[in-house]
Parts: structure tokens; C-alpha cells; sequence
């Protein structure tokens, strides 16, 4: 073989095994994945940090811990060995997407809207192993945490690609057992007579927004109980606990079957949430993941 090429299916191997053991914790865990000595796997870290001059990992008896130079290799190394993945897999299925696609989605929002798609997906494209996580926890998807994850509202600046696949307005509902039996607010003032069910990731005092003759304004609630997500508060709408304020899509069951009905609608401001499927962009982006967004903005816009 020649020697560059052997140095480089070198690094490559040691790319791999520096993200097992950042993944298994330890030298032990990524050595009886790759069958490999603990002190094979420590010398192989111990020949990336001579090469690189910089240490990568700080080790204690307890923990790796990795380093502001660990975390940039780790997410390079991500890439490259996702990129090398993917170049061969496609060669191997004459270009067709294939290969591992890791989905990061919100509890409520994935599990109503995104997994019912999945299927269909599967369908189009059996090759794509479908790896996905609902979680309301943000992932970081530039260092390799997932391939796409779905977010909701205003994203902060980065060197992501983000892409609208769709926006969710909201509404105010309660189930008609508790309007009959604590009263229908008639505007937004009568909603301090009224146990007011909250997110508990956004205010330490929750206002929600009102427009009344074409001027917006925004009013304080309270309730006794608040959740992560909106499917949460829809289902204690809807079995009576009280009046909840959230996107329109977690509640769509609910308000068609009659367990919930919006109130207050004269007063909704129009305000929507934009949704967006955020990857890794440029040239290198794997063919899976190009068409799983393509799927997403063609079934959820």
C-alpha cells in the first residue's frame, strides 16, 4: 500500500476509535467494541495528541473529560467519517440514499406530526435507517449529536443550514365541562377568575398576547400546574383542569373531536412559530439526509 494512503486509513481508524471512546466514556468501553486492549485504545489517543501537539482528552480516575481541542476534533471527526460513510455507501447502492439518519424532534411535535410520516418515508426510501430521539433537550447538531433536528421558533445564528418545513399557530381552549362549570371568559381580563395552565421553560411570570381593535397587548396568568410541552397541557385541558394556550397542532384531536373548543378567538393576536429543520449544509450534506428534509418541508409545510 502506499504510504500516504496507509497513513490516512490509519487516521481514519483512529478518528473512529477517539469518537468511540468519547461515546463509551472510557479506554474499556471503546476497547471491547473494537476488540481492542485498553492500553491499545490509550496509545492510539496518546499518537493523535503527539501528531496534533495538543492533548484532547484530560483523564482522571473517573471521567474523560474532553478539552476546547477535543470538542472541535470530535465534531470534525463526526464528519468525516459520516462523509466517508456515506460516500461508500452510495457507490455500493449505485447513489442510493442509504446509511444511519439520526433525528432529533420535540416530544410533543414529533410524536404527533413527525412519526406518523415515517412510514411513508420507510417506504421511499428502505435503505435510510430511520434513528430517532424525541426529546424537548436541544442537541447540538454541529457537533455530530444528530443529523437533523427539527426546532421550533427564532434559531440562533450559526453555521447550520436551517430549512422552513412548516409554522403552527396558537389557541386558546378549554373542554366544555370546565366552561359549564367555571364560566366562558368573554375577554382576556375574565381569564384572572380562571386556572391558567403554563409552559415552565419560558417566564418566571407567563404573559400571553392579546390584539383588541387592532392593538396588541399582553396579560399575566396564573394556574397550578405546569408542563414541558403543549400535548401535556392540551390532555389536562381536556379532561377539565383548566384553560391552556398552546400551538395548534398538539390540540388538533382534541378541538376536531369536540374534547376541546377555542376561546377567545376574537383576541388572538395570529402570532405563528415557525418550524424548522436544522443540518449540516454545503456540497458534502449525505443524499439521506437531503431527502428526509425534502420529505419533511413536502409533508408537514
Amino acid at each position: 500500500m502506499d504510504a500516504k494512503l496507509a497513513v490516512g486509513a490509519d487516521r481514519a481508524r483512529e478518528m473512529a476509535l477517539f469518537v468511540a471512546v468519547v461515546d463509551h466514556g472510557s479506554f474499556s468501553g471503546a476497547g471491547r467494541l473494537l476488540e481492542l486492549s485498553p492500553s491499545a485504545v490509550a496509545r492510539a489517543i496518546d499518537r493523535i495528541e503527539g501528531r496534533l501537539g495538543v492533548r484532547l482528552l484530560l483523564r482522571s480516575t473517573r471521567a474523560l473529560t474532553l478539552t476546547a481541542e477535543g470538542q472541535a476534533y470530535l465534531q470534525a471527526a463526526r464528519r468525516i467519517l459520516a462523509d466517508l460513510d456515506d460516500a461508500e455507501q452510495q457507490i455500493a447502492d449505485q447513489g442510493a440514499p442509504r446509511g444511519r439518519l439520526r433525528v432529533s424532534a420535540a416530544l410533543s411535535h414529533g410524536r404527533l406530526c413527525v412519526v406518523p410520516l415515517l412510514g411513508r418515508f420507510a417506504a421511499l426510501y428502505p435503505h435510510i435507517l430511520v434513528d430517532i430521539a424525541l426529546t424537548d433537550t436541544l442537541v447540538d447538531v454541529a457537533a455530530g449529536q444528530a443529523d437533523v433536528a427539527v426546532r421550533f421558533g427564532p434559531l440562533p445564528d450559526s453555521s447550520l443550514t436551517a430549512r422552513k418545513i412548516g409554522e403552527t399557530g396558537r389557541v386558546i381552549v378549554a373542554s366544555p365541562d370546565y366552561l359549564a362549570r367555571a364560566g366562558v371568559p368573554l375577554v382576556p381580563e375574565d381569564l384572572h377568575n380562571h386556572n391558567c395552565l403554563n409552559f415552565n421553560f419560558r417566564r418566571a411570570e407567563p404573559v400571553w398576547p392579546f390584539r383588541r381593535a387592532g392593538k396588541d397587548f399582553a396579560m399575566s396568568v396564573r394556574g397550578n400546574i405546569e408542563a414541558n410541552n403543549g400535548e401535556t397541557l392540551g390532555q389536562l385541558a381536556a379532561i377539565g383542569v383548566g384553560i391552556a394556550r398552546v400551538g395548534a397542532f398538539s390540540v388538533a384531536n382534541e378541538l376536531a373531536d369536540g374534547r376541546l373548543v377555542p376561546i377567545l378567538e376574537e383576541f388572538n393576536p395570529g402570532d405563528v412559530e415557525q418550524i424548522h429543520a436544522v443540518f449540516v449544509g454545503g456540497a458534502s450534506t449525505p443524499a439521506r439526509v437531503r431527502v428526509f428534509v425534502d420529505f419533511l418541508a413536502e409533508h408537514l409545510h
